[in-house]
């Protein structure tokens, strides 16, 4: 009684998958574009000019890069968003010693105890500590930004499609409305303390444009010029290393993990033909 019983619950799951498959099928391919000024002018992120050098089954980190994006973060993104994944010490993956490390640490300020009194207070940061938030809380920090808090970017370019490419984009986006977006939908506005910016979804963004001129932060000479795209390029390169660090030591890894696999596939498929080689498919005599 059991078994018949189950079997129709299998198959009335199934009935309800496929026709739910069925159902948002017929629905995805009839049902018509939105004709919203989102839907129209909302672009789709892109790659810098020559793309990243971490991209690809074989790409690396480029170093500089990674410290000149940190320097980015550091004179400009670090005063609205936090880095709470990221602790001072995990800087020598760039490329800094142990000394820079604790002069880093030591030029921000982060949360401690008073060993006399026990109240909070803020003490010079240490290697191990992880980099403080620029807020006290969200209410603060929403108060300083038109009541959106600024979201943490340790993990930004995993948590969006595309991430470094979206980073980049976002940060080279900015910009009046386009005349044809006028035109086509003449009721679209960007509300007073929003910006423009044809790569967020909804068109228009609570933050300011970060990056505003060219020079605005001055690299070590033999760096390349810092304007805006350069400066964009290099922060959506360190912000992909604080997501993922170990990046390119995975990619590095899978290429022979990948290698040995093959070998033992070859090697199972000849021990299968040695093992039954004197095995003669027979013919079944009437």
């Amino acid at each position: 009684m059991i078994r018949p019983i189950a079997i129709l619950v299998g198959l009335g799951f199934s009935f309800v998958v496929l026709l739910a498959f069925v159902t948002g099928a017929y629905t995805w391919a009839t049902e018509e574009a939105q004709h919203t000024a989102e839907h129209e002018f909302h672009l789709a992120p892109h790659s810098p000019e020559g793309g990243f050098a971490h991209d690809g089954p074989l790409g690396t980190w480029d170093v500089a890069q990674l410290q000149r994006g940190y320097q980015v973060y550091k004179e400009v993104c670090a005063a609205c968003h936090s880095l709470k994944y990221v602790a001072f010490r995990d800087l020598a993956g760039l490329g800094y010693d142990e000394g820079q490390i604790k002069a880093e640490a030591a030029s921000y300020q982060v949360p401690g105890i008073d060993p006399n009194t026990g109240e909070a207070t803020f003490r010079p940061g240490l290697p191990t500590d992880y980099f403080p938030s620029p807020y006290p809380n969200a209410v603060a920090a929403a108060a300083a930004n038109n009541n959106a808090v600024p979201p943490d970017l340790s993990l930004m370019t995993k948590a969006r499609h595309h991430g470094p490419e979206y980073v980049y984009s976002l940060l080279t986006g900015f910009g009046p409305i386009p005349a044809e977006l006028k035109q086509e939908f003449p009721d679209f506005t960007t509300p007073t303390g929003l910006h423009f910016n044809r790569y967020f979804p909804n068109l228009n963004l609570a933050m300011a444009p970060p990056l505003t001129a060219d020079g605005q932060v001055t690299y070590a000479e033999g760096n390349p010029e810092p304007t805006i795209r350069q400066m964009a390029a290099d922060v959506a390169a360190f912000l992909t290393w604080t997501a993922e660090p170990k990046l390119v030591e995975r990619r590095q890894t899978g290429w022979p993990v990948l290698g040995f696999l093959i070998f033992a596939t070859i090697l199972a498929f000849l021990a299968k033909k040695q093992v039954w080689s004197s095995v003669t498919p027979g013919r079944k005599d009437d």
